[in-house]
């Protein structure tokens, strides 16, 4: 492409023009960072046509206020795939941009382009998400952990010089049992939260190798050999050892405590185990053996990391990591105060001089449906089919529905920053013996008057 521009050549022309922008709050009225006189229709980008991003993009080539109208990936196969999907909902073909790895920065040039979606690997989602916002861009950003806590200054450090949001969409906060406890929770049935936990507790090791979708065949097989994040998720285990993954857990607990919104987090401790799944699969999988050159790999990463996070209000919150040993999927919530609490786990929960027995579990459901959150009432049919049980329609509707109507999304840019960064602490923790890390505070204070908007 002959108009190719570097990444440092482009922040540099585009700082100037990210500068002035501002949105509008739920707290006032400023000028709109959507210029464009007809804002019925948001037009939309995705960076990294891969199976999320072409999950997101299923979804809202289903909407009628939003026209998809570029798509970035350096694997042409996928970026056409996802082409396909936009001409086949009756839209016109997408630009596509794949010439090399820093092309997005053309696709950014775009002056129709209001909003990006980032579903890329991991360590491109920071630099994508500071160039869009000094493109003047509004930000979805696909959920991660950081790889440094530079990274997620830098990110907020970004917003705050061009004032273009930045939304986390992390869909487990829109889960519909997670949203049925967080209502009952600010009803105070409850009482007042004392004891959080929660995790990402599953079985990865399909994904983290070859799943038998690659040319190559099935196998133990990653990097250039593997098939979608075999390519780049499983060398995070090889190099890493930390809570690689820990915002599906902390989102949701963020919104029971209030989260950089009267409350944050003041540090945090953190454990891993042995390493042994990953080397296990590799040496009793059918294509692989003792002899597989990937049974040669040490991975650095523990089967079982848990991270011990204590509150400025005196809530602790445990997050558990474990993607690498048998096991069935559980993001493993619990919810206490001083009045009771819920476990996901068996479904149940106990509330002081509610529940029927005294010291016996009771069934969740019927509270769950009871105290059903009304944005799953009123939304309940069009998240039907979504995917991860509906939830990804509410994180994407709230995404538009924010760059629509001007304002800051639901989970912000100090949500990402704060979610993310328990990554990078959790690996300086482990790295010094499991000593506590100071927790930075990217609000720098704004936290003390900040109130709650999630599912308001």
């Amino acid at each position: 492409m002959k108009n190719h521009i570097n990444r440092r050549s482009f922040l540099k022309t585009t700082s100037i023009a990210g500068a002035g922008i501002t949105i509008k709050t739920t707290a006032g009225a400023s000028p709109s960072f959507l210029t464009r006189k007809d804002d019925r229709k948001v037009n939309i980008g995705i960076m990294g046509t891969g199976e999320r991003g072409r999950s997101l993009l299923s979804l809202l080539v289903k909407r009628d206020d939003c026209k998809v109208i570029a798509l970035n990936d350096i694997d042409t196969v996928v970026l056409e795939k996802a082409s396909q999907m936009v001409t086949k909902s009756g839209q016109a073909a997408p630009k596509k941009f794949s010439n090399g790895e820093e092309d997005y920065l053309n696709m950014l040039q775009m002056k129709e382009l209001d909003a990006v979606l980032i579903c890329t690997p991991w360590t491109w989602h920071v630099p994508m998400a500071i160039a869009t916002m000094r493109a003047g861009k509004y930000v979805g950003l696909e959920v991660c952990g950081a790889t440094a806590i530079q990274e997620c200054w830098d990110l907020v450090n970004a917003y705050e010089e061009t004032g273009v949001p930045c939304m986390f969409m992390e869909n487990v906060c829109y889960r519909r049992d997670v949203m049925a406890i967080l209502n009952m929770v600010r009803k105070g049935m409850f009482g007042e939260m004392v004891h959080l936990e929660c995790g990402y507790q599953h079985d990865l090791r399909h994904v983290k190798f070859n799943d038998g979708k690659s040319p190559y065949g099935s196998g133990v097989e990653f990097n250039e050999t593997g098939y979608s994040e075999s390519k780049w998720r499983t060398n995070h285990s090889v190099h890493r050892n930390g809570d690689l993954y820990p915002t599906h857990g902390i989102g949701p607990v963020a919104q029971y405590t209030n989260i950089n919104r009267g409350n944050r987090i003041a540090y945090l401790t953190s454990t891993s185990s042995k390493a042994r799944g990953l080397h296990n699969y590799i040496v009793d999988h059918p294509k692989g053996g003792k002899n597989h050159p990937s049974a040669k790999v040490e991975f650095k990463l523990g089967d079982v990391t848990t991270t011990v996070l204590k509150t400025v209000n005196g809530e602790s919150i445990i997050i558990s990591h474990d993607t690498n040993l048998p096991r069935p999927y559980s993001l493993g919530f619990r919810v206490q105060g001083t009045k009771g609490l819920w476990m996901a786990v068996n479904k149940s929960l106990y509330l002081e001089g509610e529940s029927e027995k005294s010291h016996r579990w009771e069934d969740a459901a019927p509270y769950l449906k009871k105290y059903d959150h009304p944005l799953w009432k009123k939304y309940e049919a069009k998240a039907a089919g979504a995917g991860h049980g509906g939830m990804d329609f509410f994180v994407v509707n709230d995404f538009i529905e924010s760059v629509k109507n001007k304002v800051e999304p639901p989970l912000d840019v100090y949500d990402a920053a704060t979610y993310m960064a328990i990554t990078p602490l959790s690996e300086q923790s482990i790295a010094t013996g499991s000593q506590p890390m100071p927790f930075p505070d990217f609000t720098k204070g704004k936290w003390m008057k900040r109130k709650p908007i999630f599912a308001l």
